[in-house]
């Protein structure tokens, strides 16, 4: 392994995902105590009921906005490599008025139909004013543009400073919540304050960044692309595929607390968020990743021999953690969270299929938008989505929230094999 670090681009990899690594080791840590907080001050229920609150405005943002950082790497990140800086402040602009429109609108779609579908996922006519105040968080947690900014401008150091900011906060907050007795609306407005917190900042680091360079003139908020060909349909594949994702995350809670209840739906976060701890090396790569596979040759040999080597290593440090999690998954689930949260570790042991097979297929979908084929991470979410809500219904019902699990994990199989599939084919095209 020692000729892979003479290689510059697996050097930039590591560099910028060791940024972000050391972030979301301190967010994951932060996370997981708001929640052991959060779960032991509320209880099974009202936990749950926090959960659905917070999982509906995230997946009305995941729906509703185009990660339009995508955008800024795609077209602005190799115009920079090129010393080109129109393309790259239309692709900015571009991606602003874009998370200005979808979030705004997002927001109001999501307070307009909330009040008649919210009974059918759990949320309760008691807490709906609560759900409806925190879907006025839209337009900001939708914004993806200061992140391409950042990416582009290889400042990973900054998105990991902001990533540790405010779930630092929140954790402060909710343990002063817990140990004051504070009831289910405290809890929520810390969520609210944090997140809205945390999206501010991170939109004054990118402003403050491009001040620095000299390249905040000339960038206008536009719908009409000129410089950039291909952008909307980029744009609209990628926002597809971003939409469909939100069905493994807050839409999934949302049908587990549907079909099971606020406590089947508390049951099902705990073991999704352990779960998700193992798989966060790949995401940092991917993260990392995407900016450097744009700025190579897909034609050369390069960007596939750091495929394969990225993918060794996020493999051999995912499947580490699995092992950890396997072992202490239920003692630390009954001290963080307590007795009656430990029916999460049998849905962990179905659930940790998933980020195994996350972790192995993570440069994938990076290498086709690469490619030039945005349509491809697309096809294979929207197969393992059919495939995901086909079967949790049933699942559920035979076997609870294991059954739940179950489908997670077949939906997730599906969509890798798809992947797989699609860029193999890329590969010989290319490479031919």
């Amino acid at each position: 392994m020692r000729h892979w670090f003479k290689d510059a681009h697996f050097r930039s990899l590591l560099k910028n995902s060791s940024y972000l690594a050391v972030s979301k080791a301190i967010a994951a840590v932060a996370g997981i105590a708001t929640l052991a907080f959060a779960g032991r001050g509320l209880g099974v229920a009202l936990f749950g009921m926090l959960i659905l609150i917070t999982s509906y405005a995230k997946a009305a943002s995941g729906i509703s906005k185009f990660q339009s950082w995508q955008l800024i790497v795609r077209y602005g990140g190799s115009a920079l490599a090129a010393g080109e800086h129109e393309e790259f402040k239309a692709s900015t602009g571009f991606a602003f008025a874009l998370d200005v429109v979808s979030g705004v609108g997002g927001m109001i779609v999501a307070v307009m139909i909330l009040p008649f579908i919210a009974s059918w996922m759990g949320i309760s006519n008691q807490y709906l004013w609560l759900a409806l105040l925190y879907c006025t968080l839209l337009p900001t947690m939708g914004a993806a543009t200061p992140v391409g900014v950042l990416r582009a401008l290889d400042r990973f150091d900054l998105i990991s400073w902001q990533g540790t900011t405010y779930p630092i906060a929140r954790a402060i907050l909710a343990g002063i919540a817990f140990a004051s007795g504070a009831p289910i609306e405290a809890y929520v407005a810390i969520w609210y304050v944090t997140d809205l917190g945390g999206d501010i900042y991170l939109w004054f680091l990118a402003w403050r960044e491009l001040k620095r360079r000299g390249l905040l003139k000339g960038i206008r908020p536009t719908l009409k692309p000129d410089r950039l060909p291909g952008a909307w349909r980029f744009a609209i594949h990628v926002n597809l595929t971003s939409s469909l994702m939100v069905a493994w995350g807050p839409i999934a809670r949302l049908v587990v607390g549907g079909l099971l209840g606020p406590a089947g739906a508390a049951l099902f976060r705990v073991a999704s968020s352990l779960t998700d701890s193992a798989q966060k090396p790949s995401d940092l790569l991917a993260r990392a990743f995407y900016p450097e596979v744009m700025k190579m040759d897909l034609k050369s040999k390069k960007p596939w021999k750091l495929m394969l080597r990225g993918t060794a290593l996020a493999g051999a440090v995912g499947i580490a953690s699995i092992l950890v999690l396997l072992v202490v998954g239920k003692p630390l689930i009954h001290t963080l969270f307590g007795k009656e949260f430990v029916g999460a570790y049998p849905v962990i042991m179905v659930l940790i299929v998933a980020p195994l097979l996350t972790i192995v297929s993570f440069p994938l979908p990076s290498m086709l938008y690469a490619l030039d084929r945005p349509d491809a991470p697309l096809k294979a979410r929207l197969i393992g989505t059919i495939i995901f809500f086909v079967t949790i219904a049933p699942l559920a019902w035979a076997r609870d929230v294991i059954g739940a699990a179950m489908a997670f994990v077949a939906g997730t199989a599906a969509m890798v094999v798809v992947l797989i599939w699609q860029l193999w084919r890329e590969y010989h095209r290319v490479r031919a």
